[in-house]
């Protein structure tokens, strides 16, 4: 099989002869429009890739510690019948776990240290159905927690803060006080440290202290579970299956997914990451215009070997085509470089980051305010295809007018100075 000239002289144009200056100095153009759609390729393949990987790992660790799907009674209230609520959620066919818990929240002081709370009241015994968590903490914290002794487990940023671990007094402050007297005087609790948790989720670790519900509902006058919390075969339809639930419920309760609970924050995840991807297109689109000029520059240098082509029978579709396979394996070879490069930081970034924070003595992530310490990353297929798609139609768009150009040069007045 014969390959069409074309593509011999596109290829050949490419790669530009080094006989003269002229030619090496549109062969490091070349190169420089080559380097840039590899660089704006990669740049977008590592940033949403980090971005998606930031996310995840967020998700992850944040559903360690909360349920997909939380069913309560409106203004804290304890839920008017727990058992049945129980047994009507259970029939859905996605849930795959169900435990009642008290939520509320309270001042927990150490000394003079005092530090605002969220208090859960949980089953020991049910709470590992539905969150990670708890099934980590089984053994180590949870059996612990025996009704009437009044011992808590703190999240550990929390117990650092206050300077407290396994077996120490802490008090807890209820936000509601009690009627004397002498006025309203808050209802204070001390309690015993059983155990202490780190799930990777600074904003749980600094302020989550969990309970047995029983002890909860003593010490906020309540007369049983505000709250029923879910897991569910598929986390990604907590959504559809809280709208199942909302409609099919007895009682006035409300329902929350894992999505709600924290919606601002992934709402601005995906704002970000679009936003992202836009700015970062426009490194692929600047690198698309030194493509234009390095074709335009090319076809002026090569009018006598156009013309010559067009002597010998070449149509102005075939001049035309040597100029498009030029700017296409600029396109082709820029974008694959940047998927190679893209590709290989993405997946190799849990080694290259720590790396280079141990080089600079810098820390990247303080977890304080990234919620997490490393950098993550997760290369998803549905980012990658259409970075190196728009990448090959951003090059083959800035072939065309250059070789447009080059199919209306007119052999005789091309040849005259020659």
């Amino acid at each position: 099989m014969q390959i069409p000239y074309e593509l011999i002289l596109g290829w050949r144009y490419t790669r530009a002869g080094r006989a003269t200056r002229r030619n090496g100095f549109i062969s490091f153009i070349s190169g420089v429009s080559m380097l840039g759609i590899a660089l704006g390729v990669a740049a977008l393949i590592i940033v949403l890739s980090v971005m998606n990987g930031f996310q995840k790992e967020v998700r992850d660790r944040m559903l360690g510690v909360v349920s997909h799907i939380e069913i309560f009674a409106p203004n804290g209230e304890a839920l008017p019948d727990v058992a049945r609520t129980l047994s009507e959620v259970r029939a859905n066919a996605q849930v795959l776990g169900a435990a009642p818990f008290i939520a509320t929240q309270a001042l927990l002081a150490r000394g003079e240290d005092m530090k605002g709370t969220v208090v859960r009241g949980i089953d020991p015994a049910r709470e590992p159905e539905v969150t990670d968590l708890a099934v980590e903490l089984k053994n180590t914290g949870l059996n612990r927690l025996i009704p009437g002794e009044f011992g808590v487990v703190l999240g550990g940023e929390l117990a650092r803060s206050l300077g407290v671990r396994q077996g120490d007094k802490v008090t807890l402050v209820a936000p509601s006080g009690q009627v004397t007297p002498a006025g309203v005087v808050p209802r204070l609790k001390q309690m015993t440290v059983v155990g202490t948790f780190d799930s990777g989720h600074y904003e749980y670790d600094s302020a989550l202290v969990l309970m047995h519900m029983d002890d909860a509902a003593k010490i906020f006058r309540l007369e049983g579970p505000t709250g029923v919390r879910l897991k569910l075969k598929d986390l990604h339809q907590a959504r559809e299956v809280a709208a199942e639930l909302a409609s099919s419920l007895s009682g006035q309760l409300l329902v929350r997914d894992w999505t709600r609970q924290n919606r601002t924050w992934f709402a601005a995840v995906q704002l970000e990451k679009r936003m992202m991807f836009i700015i970062l297109t426009l490194i692929v689109a600047v690198a698309a215009f030194n493509l234009v000029s390095t074709l335009v520059m090319t076809v002026t240098d090569k009018r006598a070997d156009i013309a010559i082509l067009r002597t010998l029978g070449a149509s102005p579709r075939s001049i035309m085509g040597i100029f498009v396979v030029q700017g296409a394996m600029v396109g082709v070879i820029g974008t694959l470089a940047g998927l190679t490069l893209g590709l290989g930081v993405a997946f190799n970034i849990d080694v290259l980051v720590p790396a280079l924070e141990r080089l600079l003595n810098a820390s990247f992530l303080p977890k304080d305010i990234y919620l997490i310490s490393r950098m993550p990353s997760d290369p998803q297929q549905s980012d990658i295809l259409p970075i190196a798609v728009i990448s090959l139609v951003l090059a083959f768009l800035a072939t065309l007018y250059p070789s447009w150009r080059a199919s209306q040069v007119n052999p005789a007045e091309a040849l005259r100075y020659e």
